[in-house]
């Protein structure tokens, strides 16, 4: 079997199990946010901390929700890491310096986990289970509330209530990402990934040194890390160790934990608002790009540009032979597309053009499907932006499921759009101007000048995965990056939520002869149209200076 017969039948396989997930897994999570039960565990949690789960909440008291908890939550793992050195099992590590300290529970209360740091080397269990783990868990529980607070904005009416934040946030985290994560452990651990609290041992000599290995609860971190879309590792290597994706099959099954919630989040939005096709149109969108965005890396790394090429069936540096060029392809699309940012491969050594695909695929805001939660309400902003498109070529008030999209909405809209390519450009431009930051790069030209704007695209959109080749672990990149992360999580969200409470107030408007179909394939053609348009204004003459000249070059 040729490589690349294989590279697509595991890309069929993959969109089997998909299609097989959608439809339960969407509805059972729309049961999730629309039930009015609150089982035991989850009243215990509500006690402890304070909280009403039946109290509804304006969009601004939901904002400070949201808020509240990530502020604390950063807070708390930011001092575990300061303290490590101090606490039980930290594996003889010491607390994590400032500057480091602070990007990293940036990176994960953000949902973005970028990790400029040896895993293995650096964090002990207390901090890898007890302050990331739970960051994977409660990170992916607020992107998800934040999207349902929208879904709700869409199908109530003359009311500005959008739910309860701190019942959404516990409902799924106990009721979803648990349950789902202890099965795919179990998984993981059946396919050979480690799942321990072993400490530092040795297991060998290589190259004239003893080589050492601590053990970990890997596998109950991986579940997590992809089904969240989080991504960050327990080992520096991240999904390309052998501890963490151990067979091609557990590949292939953390590429499908990583897509499952944000494509059956489709389903859940078109059983909230009503209308199961309106859900069928955000999923073909979403389904689109997806797969074009993995055709086009496959032939990209399979194109024989060189003997070397040739000879190893397709562009091999970087990549893992347990995978393949297939396998690698399809998880770095996924990956990118998505907020999780974890890797099996270098991205640094794929094709000039096949980096630049993961870089645009994070530049698209990460929608296609995108990150738990934040990947639905993303592509929801970008549903809005083209009826308002829409709407000006017919000379007709736009409208979306029902409410009118105005001059509120639309600005709530284009704040969202606009927030994170002026951090990716700003943070870009001013590493590339002063000197410090440029001694960073292990590459110059527009292969170094591809590593700075990777960084800054993958920190400001939540992704968290890295071009390689940058030495990330400064003071400057630490700081602006930390900061990127939070300005790129949460900005957004405030938007996000001042739009559902806008569209929570008004009443419904009457379809027409005149309204547009959104359900329509006409509609995610447009919305397909809308998405590349606004990325290509915005990115390209970055991304000529970066992957396009080292493609066009090579």
């Amino acid at each position: 079997m040729s490589p690349q017969t294989a590279g697509v039948l595991q890309l069929l396989a993959l969109i089997g199990a998909l299609a097989l997930a959608y439809r339960p897994l969407g509805d059972y999570m729309a049961r999730v946010y629309s039930s009015e039960r609150h089982y035991r565990p989850e009243k215990w949690i509500y006690k402890a901390i304070g909280a009403n789960p039946t109290a509804e909440m304006r969009w601004p008291a939901y904002l400070r929700g949201v808020l509240a908890f990530s502020a604390v939550s950063v807070l708390f793992l930011y001092l575990l890491q300061r303290l490590q050195g101090s606490l039980p099992g930290s594996l003889g590590f010491s607390s994590i310096d400032p500057d480091q300290a602070f990007n990293t529970a940036a990176s994960f209360v953000a949902n973005t986990n970028w990790q400029s740091y040896y895993g293995e080397q650096a964090m002990g269990h207390v901090v890898q289970t007890g302050g990331l783990a739970v960051q994977n868990f409660v990170s992916a529980a607020v992107g998800m509330a934040v999207a349902v607070a929208l879904v709700r904005g869409f199908a109530r009416s003359r009311t500005g209530e959008l739910g309860n934040f701190w019942a959404d946030l516990v409902r799924g985290t106990v009721r979803i990402l648990i349950p789902l994560s202890v099965i795919g452990a179990i998984i993981l651990v059946a396919c050979g990934a480690l799942q321990n609290f072993s400490g530092i041992h040795e297991v060998g000599q290589f190259m004239g040194g003893s080589q050492q290995w601590n053990g970990g609860a890997v596998a109950s971190q991986e579940v997590i890390k992809e089904l969240g879309t989080n991504g960050g590792g327990v080992f520096n290597a991240n999904s390309a160790h052998p501890f963490e994706n151990p067979t091609p099959f557990s590949n292939l099954f953390e590429i499908f934990l990583i897509l499952v919630i944000p494509f059956a989040l489709t389903r859940t939005f078109g059983r909230m608002v009503g209308s199961i096709k309106q859900g069928y149109a955000i999923l073909g969108t979403m389904v689109t790009i997806w797969l074009g965005f993995t055709a086009l890396m496959m032939w990209t790394e399979f194109h024989h540009g060189g003997p070397a090429f040739d000879l190893a069936g397709g562009a091999m540096e970087g990549k893992e032979t347990r995978f393949g060029i297939g396998g690698s392809s399809i998880f770095a699309v996924a990956t990118t597309l998505t907020s999780t940012g974890a890797v099996n491969s270098f991205h640094s050594s794929f094709t000039g053009f096949g980096g630049g695909i993961t870089m645009l695929g994070m530049q698209l805001g990460e929608i296609a499907p995108g990150g738990v939660g934040s990947g639905l309400y993303g592509m929801l902003i970008m549903a809005i932006i083209a009826v308002f498109i829409a709407g000006l070529m017919v000379g007709r008030t736009p409208e979306y499921l029902g409410k009118k999209i105005g001059t509120r909405q639309i600005k709530f809209a284009a704040c969202y759009i606009l927030i994170t390519p002026a951090l990716v450009l700003a943070f870009t431009a001013a590493a590339m101007a002063l000197p410090t930051p440029g001694n960073s790069m292990t590459n110059s030209g527009a292969h170094g000048f591809s590593e700075i704007l990777y960084a800054y695209t993958s920190g400001a959109n939540n992704n968290g995965s890295a071009f390689a080749g940058l030495n990330a672990d400064t003071q400057w990149f630490n700081s602006t990056i930390g900061i990127a992360m939070l300005l790129g999580r949460f900005l957004p969200m405030v938007f996000v939520l001042a739009l559902a409470g806008s569209l929570a107030e008004q009443k419904p408007v009457p379809e027409t002869t005149g309204t547009l179909r959104t359900e329509k394939p006409l509609f995610t053609g447009l919305l397909v149209g809308t998405i590349l348009i606004i990325t290509g204004l915005t990115y390209f003459p970055a991304l000529a200076l970066g992957p396009l000249a080292e493609g066009l070059a090579s």
